[in-house]
């Protein structure tokens, strides 16, 4: 619950705190009863959707490394311990063939680009690679931020009321799958999470209109509070934070968004289910509709959507987990990738689905393949990129880079680039010894066969 506090010797609050507002008073008058009481914002349509464009990225995290090899690098003339079980199938695009378990994105290869060639991956479930684009999470103080928050602090909200970065991403076992926070941006530009301990924050028990109209005084008091309470800095950006608090309390956009049951049910047959209450491994679950309620968040206003999704640490029976795990993966991505184009907002919202590094060429005594850091893959849509092409080869083996290697931080700056960020322009951003920073290294520009 919301604490409104002036002592400066009160403990300190989780961020969690500071969005609860659950029990301030009794009567249970929920966030959608609230909302009807006051009208829609006038940059929304009368469906609570955003009627402004504006760029978006909606990134898809694989729990554990997929198998590049048994997906879009098919090497059909390697030996048998590295050959494995699938053909490849032709695509809408000659001379790109994928794996037999993708017919879905073969089908649109015209409006995807598989990158062979991730190079730069640590030998660790390092998923901040992906969510941050660096190799070491903790260099600056601080630390990296996400990237969806560095479109929050870039950008900002599209509308009043909807967070710039919600984040899907399901808390999972093992803990370096999990996401990074703000980082050195602070907890202000840190996710909204409605599949986490934000589930809860969405419903306002007791609260009447009345309760919430002097929303400038209960800002006033949680400045109040951090101010006193924060003597190293380390909450920077706590105005930001309380104000899109309250301001994804008291408007419809956000609320309806999450509400999958607006949606047909054949639009959600499309995309697949399955059960959200079960990971899979130590990983997230495999929550296909994930995807559409990324995409509903997008029409929405939210700038960053992230989903982490399944598990893919195949140290053992490779070909029997993927055989469970791409098809339903197929079936989710290539409904999104064709609700966008649908939809018309292809040019504006990028997709990127990869993991942290890739498997081992050789298969191993278990059936499965182990880590295999030294290349890896992506898979972009959208944006606005020349799709229909695939980036970088691979050796015989699938095991080494022969043309094209691409960096993490190549494809986030692809990603800022898609999102209207001009980091040569941007403001300078500080760590919290007050160092400069850059998200990306200077010398790394955005992936030019994409945007060039």
């Amino acid at each position: 619950m919301l604490r409104l506090v002036s002592s400066a010797t009160t403990p300190a609050v989780s961020r969690r705190n500071f969005l609860q507002i659950g029990a301030l008073g009794v009567g249970g008058l929920t966030l959608a009863e609230l909302l009807r009481l006051e009208a829609a914002g006038a940059s929304a349509d009368s469906s609570g959707k955003s009627n402004r464009r504006h760029k978006a990225v909606i990134m898809i995290y694989m729990c554990g490394g997929p198998p590049h090899q048994d997906m879009y690098d098919i090497k059909v003339d390697a030996p048998a311990e590295v050959r494995g079980a699938f053909d490849p199938i032709k695509s809408s695009v000659p001379g790109i063939e994928i794996g037999q378990l993708l017919p879905g994105l073969a089908r649109n290869m015209d409006k995807l680009v598989p990158i062979r060639t991730i190079v730069g991956c640590r030998d660790d479930h390092a998923g901040y690679q992906c969510f941050t684009g660096h190799l070491s999470q903790n260099e600056p103080a601080g630390g990296w931020p996400h990237f969806g928050s560095a479109a929050s602090r870039l950008q900002g909200p599209v509308l009043p009321g909807v967070p710039p970065f919600v984040s899907l991403c399901y808390t999972t076992q093992h803990k370096p799958y999990n996401e990074p926070s703000g980082g050195f941006l602070g907890l202000g530009h840190a996710s909204f999470r409605p599949t986490g301990p934000g589930r809860d924050d969405l419903v306002l028990q007791g609260v009447t209109s009345n309760r919430l109209d002097d929303r400038r005084n209960l800002l006033t008091a949680v400045d109040g509070y951090r101010r006193a309470w924060d003597s190293r800095g380390s909450m920077e950006g706590m105005d930001t934070f309380t104000q899109r608090a309250m301001g994804i309390l008291t408007s419809s956009q956000l609320f309806d968004a999450l509400d999958l049951s607006k949606e047909s049910p054949k639009t959600r047959e499309r995309y697949g289910t399955d059960d959200a209450t079960r990971p899979q491994g130590d990983g997230a679950p495999r929550v296909p509709q994930n995807l559409l309620l990324a995409r509903r968040l997008v029409e929405a206003g939210v700038r960053v959507v992230t989903v982490n999704y399944s598990f893919w640490d195949f140290h053992g029976q490779n070909f029997t987990n993927c055989r469970k795990e791409l098809p339903i993966f197929d079936k989710a991505v290539t409904a999104l990738v064709e609700d966008l184009h649908e939809r018309g907002m292809e040019q504006d919202v990028t997709v990127v689905a990869w993991g942290e590094f890739g498997r081992t060429p050789k298969i191993n005594k278990d059936a499965g393949r182990d880590h295999w850091p030294r290349v890896s893959c992506a898979l972009l849509a959208g944006g606005g990129m020349k799709t229909g092409q695939a980036i970088g080869t691979t050796d015989r083996l699938g095991g080494e880079p022969a043309t094209r290697p691409v960096t993490f931080e190549e494809v986030h700056a692809t990603l800022l680039h898609n999102l209207g960020i001009n980091l040569a322009t941007a403001p300078r951003l500080f760590d919290f010894r007050g160092r400069p920073q850059y998200l990306v290294d200077p010398a790394v520009k955005a992936i030019k066969e994409l945007v060039g």
